[in-house]
């Protein structure tokens, strides 16, 4: 077991250098000027010079990513200048480790933006994955022991309305009616749990989790009932209730636990990407997450910020292959051996 968890954590650490190494070099490839966006409209060439070598935008593709890597392992300093530093120190802007480089645009290293959108965003995730589990198998189970009936087909017709509705709609439905026409709640604000406790954190986050969580839940009621459905074919189950097993310790024991194997495991998955993914619903809320600051910085061109966030979600992605990895290694252990 610990030369399969070896064999992963490697495997995902060069996989994570890979993604790196390319986001940057679509990063140094493209044709936007970045000085000319740091130095102003009215900037000379002498000047635009100047501010490309002290950014390090002028080095090579193999010295700015190593400069890039060297960064989010030790830090660096911004912008790197040995003359600055002895002549203008308090112009350097030090970036610790990990670091992900420098937004001129916000005057702010990129670090410190995650710092500031990244528990908008979590929050918003974990959230909508709560109410899209919960209610996605509950609902699947219910219509898999239902099967045929109309609460079956009701669940179903359901699930289509809601892969129907694309996520910016279902939000502004919620945002027009709920919160504006009818009342129902206040104008959805990020609250974070210091400011407004625990209450005004999840009241803060309920309308944006239900748009972010609609999508999914339909999709994974479907997944629910269609595992459900087949595990009650297999031969475990029917030597289950030869026994004399009660139906319900059939159901929950035997058939439950095997169908959710695969659903814990695409979950996993969809969390990871979620991280980034809530942008539309971050828009529509005006909630200040990592995704709407990707919006910002892609508007802004501000390229440090994109490949920051990119190889960070990116990250996130990786870890959350190997977690996943590593839980069907101890529910199955013929992976270990693939």
């Amino acid at each position: 077991m610990l030369a399969y968890v070896i064999r992963r954590v490697f495997a995902g650490v060069i996989m994570l250098i890979v993604m790196s190494i390319v986001t940057f070099a679509l990063f140094f490839a493209s044709p936007i000027d970045q000085e000319s966006f740091i130095c102003g409209k009215n900037c000379s060439a002498a000047q635009k010079k100047q501010t490309a070598a002290a950014m390090g935008y002028d080095d090579s593709f193999v010295n700015q990513w190593t400069d890039f890597a060297k960064g989010v392992v030790v830090g660096r300093d911004f912008p790197d200048d040995p003359k600055l530093r002895e002549t203008a120190p308090q112009t350097i802007v030090r970036c610790d480790a990990p670091c992900l480089g420098y937004s001129r645009e916000r005057g702010d290293t990129v670090t410190n933006l995650i710092k500031d959108t990244f528990p908008v965003s979590f929050s918003l995730a974990i959230s909508a994955f709560v109410l899209w589990i919960v209610g996605g198998v509950l609902f699947g189970v219910i219509a898999a022991l239902k099967k045929g009936s109309w609460i079956d087909r009701g669940l179903v017709g359901l699930t289509l309305i809601g892969y129907a509705f694309p996520t910016f709609f279902v939000g502004l439905l919620l945002y027009k009616f709920v919160a504006i026409q009818w009342g129902l709640t206040d104008v959805p604000r990020y609250t974070s749990i210091a400011d407004g406790g625990i209450g005004g954190w999840l009241s803060s986050l309920t309308l944006p989790a239900i748009t972010l969580a609609v999508f999914f839940m339909a999709a994974y009621v479907r997944m629910t009932r269609s595992y459900v459905i087949e595990s009650f074919q297999e031969d475990y189950v029917r030597t289950a209730r030869a026994k004399g097993l009660s139906e319900r310790t059939v159901t929950f024991k035997h058939a439950l636990r095997a169908a959710l194997t695969p659903i814990v495991t695409m979950a996993g998955l969809d969390l990871a990407g979620l991280l980034g993914g809530a942008i539309i619903t971050e828009q529509v809320f005006n909630y200040p997450g990592m995704g709407k600051l990707f919006v910002l910085a892609s508007t802004d061109f501000d390229l440090p910020t994109i490949v920051g966030l990119v190889v960070l979600l990116a990250a996130f992605v990786i870890l959350a292959n190997i977690i996943v990895d590593l839980l069907y290694a101890v529910i199955d252990p013929r992976v270990r051996l693939g």
